[in-house]
């Protein structure tokens, strides 16, 4: 364990999370996440990063590329009650330098002002516009962190199970896959989680269902097809509440063909890949997964093509 995840793990444990498990609502809790996201980067890298517009939904680009170009869509984080492609810009920027590929985070709908299925609904638009912008699926590599995760491999296991064209892989950082919150490890790692606050998970599943079915694949990936999905990594912390999202998915990705590499790592916060400018732990992993996302990439367009 480095120095630094060490003085990491203490602020998260005795301030953010004290913090987060305080936020009254949703716009509390964003504003928080913004707050934390400028300390993070030590700055606003999305300043620098290009606008564009996937089907309606907004997005923001490391920088624009051509079409037919390999890329990254990534679905950010933060339960579907937070965060957008400013908070994740550093981690884009990052992902970008270390795979070699542009990436694309889309500014999707969040909960409790846009329910259940709107951040599924615009991923999906994004997708599609995406296509429709000349970028071949196979050349797309589907990623994302914790709700962002789930997302994405909700929108995977719809391709798969309509029958329609796959991403080349997909990535996924600690990621929230189960909304019936019946994964073991909620209880078993309620003492060990860092960053989480376990008591707040019911809340946070009530604003983003809001009645609606917590088994439906769009927003509990658990629960659905994948027969034909690409690759898929998963990187997962064992001391997280949501370990058990992580290893129940790879479970059942396997039991329907899809290879999958699951990293597991320890003493580690959710998602700590977020935090690639202080923990080295990070930019291990991180590294990690660019040697994945090139894998699946395949080389760039030769200057003939």
């Amino acid at each position: 364990m480095s120095w630094q995840l060490k003085i990491l793990r203490v602020f998260l444990r005795q301030v953010a999370r004290r913090s987060l498990a305080r936020q009254p609502d949703s716009a509390g809790a964003r504003r928080w996440f913004e707050r934390g996201a400028w300390l993070n980067a030590r700055g606003r890298p999305w300043l620098h990063f290009t606008p564009d517009d996937l089907g309606g939904v907004p997005a923001l680009w490391t920088v624009k590329p051509d079409s037919g170009a390999p890329i990254i869509l990534y679905l950010h984080g933060g339960g579907y009650v937070m965060g957008n492609p400013r908070t994740h810009a550093a981690l884009g920027a990052y992902l970008k330098r270390k795979a070699g590929l542009e990436v694309c985070l889309p500014d999707y709908r969040l909960a409790p002002e846009h329910p259940f299925p709107a951040a599924f609904d615009d991923a999906r638009a994004a997708w599609r516009a995406l296509i429709a912008a000349g970028h071949a699926p196979e050349r797309i590599i589907l990623g994302g962190d914790s709700a962002g995760g789930g997302l994405a491999l909700a929108l995977l296991g719809h391709l798969c199970a309509t029958g329609q064209p796959r991403p080349a892989g997909v990535f996924a950082f600690s990621p929230f896959t189960d909304m019936t919150l019946e994964g073991p490890s909620i209880v078993q790692n309620a003492r060990s989680e860092i960053l989480l606050p376990i008591s707040r998970l019911e809340r946070l599943r009530d604003r983003v269902l809001q009645g609606a079915d917590p088994r439906d694949p769009r927003i509990s990936p658990l629960y659905g097809t994948f027969l034909g999905a690409p690759p898929v990594l998963i990187q997962v912390a064992r001391t997280e509440i949501l370990h058990s999202d992580s290893t129940r998915m790879v479970q059942h990705l396997r039991a329907q063909g899809v290879t999958v590499t699951l990293q597991e790592r320890g003493n580690l916060p959710h998602v700590w890949q977020y935090f690639h400018g202080w923990l080295p732990e990070a930019r291990a992993s991180l590294a990690e997964a660019a040697a994945f996302i090139r894998a699946q990439a395949g080389p760039p367009p030769s200057a003939e093509s």
